[in-house]
């Protein structure tokens, strides 16, 4: 009799579906003791694979993970060397099932690298013997970058949970993560160039509507190109680096030299203490988060209602779409007609003022770090029409989108 297929077995058919065959990129189901079901990971490659993840320390991570009933998106495991996972849960009957997608890297290791970060893991005969089986399978490694990897792993939790969970849904994860050597060109590090600006100014305005911009960094720059012998020494140099730059950055917009620089030394001493790659991609995350928090709530002004700052605070994480004061009104449980009261008494300025005023200026940082075009910053900001955006952008700034774009890239043109 033919054996009946489990739903794990199934749902892997279903997620082998929406990946690529060109890609190798090899996703697992785990059931709830952490018993491998079934993967599409290739005969010759599954066992080595499989003790990777357990060697490693990603399986005992990964069902501790499992245990966490409030865990509903997916999220990242990394490893001494540089090798990660994406994991991700769907509930079948009274048990979870695991879903592993990986394991990839995101750059390459050289075959020095991955001796050298494997030193701690083959001081015993089976750990000697899984070492070189790996460095023998070097070639074959999935290799695929981060922002091609996110997306991916997005996808299959969908299609298994049936969410709607954008990219960001991992981009916050994994600030400062990817670590290769850059060989894009001039065009390509000038864009560079722009989406840090972008990530540091929004450091300086303390605005927490940050996780489109830290994707589009993500996706142009995998990080501080240098070359060394440890993948993880190479992610370590990334992240100091980067928490150097936000914490520079925090101050510019308020921050006390005292915070600043006591709360950048306890990110950078937990930088070096750090032995995972994804302990240190969320440490990453953690230091951006708060550095913006802090500035966020310095320029929160103290006068404001806490019902009228919540009202700011969504403004700035809506900026995307059109706002509608009677949204704001629900959010707070006040009418209409006492908010617009309310807001314009405590803030100075009508709340359809406010919201052009945020709009204008997040289309300022487009316009600096971006090459969108007036049409698609407008349409990306939710203006009804792009000749209402201009005229809008004109009475706040004193210019047209096409005139500050210029004037900035001037001013920056001198300042090199």
């Amino acid at each position: 009799m033919e054996q009946r297929m489990t739903q794990g077995e199934q749902n892997l058919l279903l997620l082998e579906s929406v990946i690529s065959g060109s890609e190798k990129l090899y996703v697992w189901c785990f059931d709830d003791a952490g018993e491998l079901i079934a993967s599409s990971c290739p005969k010759e490659d599954e066992a080595l694979l499989s003790r990777s993840f357990s060697i490693l320390g990603a399986k005992e991570k990964a069902k501790e993970m499992a245990k966490n009933a409030e865990q509903k998106a997916p999220f990242l495991l990394g490893s001494p060397i540089g090798m990660q996972w994406a994991v991700t849960f769907e509930t079948e009957r009274k048990r979870s099932l695991l879903f592993v997608v990986g394991p990839v890297f995101y750059a390459a290791p050289s075959e020095r690298q991955l001796r050298a970060s494997l030193r701690t893991f083959t001081d015993t005969l089976d750990g000697a013997r899984w070492g070189s089986e790996l460095i023998a399978s070097l070639p074959r490694l999935p290799v695929i970058p981060y922002a091609i990897f996110s997306r991916y792993v997005v996808m299959v939790h969908n299609t298994l949970t049936g969410d709607q969970l954008g990219p960001e849904a991992l981009g916050s994860v994994s600030v400062g993560a990817e670590i290769q050597a850059s060989t894009a060109g001039a065009r390509d590090r000038e864009k560079v160039w722009l989406a840090e600006r972008a990530l540091l100014q929004m450091v300086r305005n303390g605005d927490i509507n940050y996780h489109a911009v830290i994707q589009r960094s993500v996706n142009l720059s995998p990080g501080v190109p240098v070359q060394g012998a440890d993948p993880l020494r190479q992610m370590k140099t990334s992240i100091v680096v980067f928490t150097t730059l936000v914490s520079r950055a925090a101050m510019e917009g308020g921050l006390s030299p005292e915070t600043a620089y006591a709360l950048g030394d306890s990110y950078l001493q937990s930088v070096e203490d750090c032995r995972d790659s994804g302990e240190l991609a969320a440490l990453a995350t953690a230091m951006y988060h708060d550095f913006i928090y802090r500035v966020h709530h310095l320029r929160s002004n103290p006068g404001y209602s806490h019902a009228i700052q919540k009202c700011c605070d969504y403004i700035e994480l809506s900026l995307d779409r059109k706002i509608r004061v009677a949204d704001l009104a629900a959010l707070v449980g006040y009418t209409e007609y006492y908010l617009t009261e309310k807001f314009k008494k405590e803030t100075g300025i009508p709340v359809s003022t406010y919201i052009r005023f945020a709009k204008v200026e997040r289309a300022k940082v487009l316009l600096e770090s971006t090459d969108m075009s007036v049409r698609e910053i407008a349409e990306r900001l939710a203006f009804n029409t792009v000749n209402y955006f201009i005229q809008s952008f004109r009475e706040t700034a004193g210019y047209t989108p096409a005139q500050y774009r210029k004037k900035k890239k001037t001013a920056l043109d001198i300042s090199r």
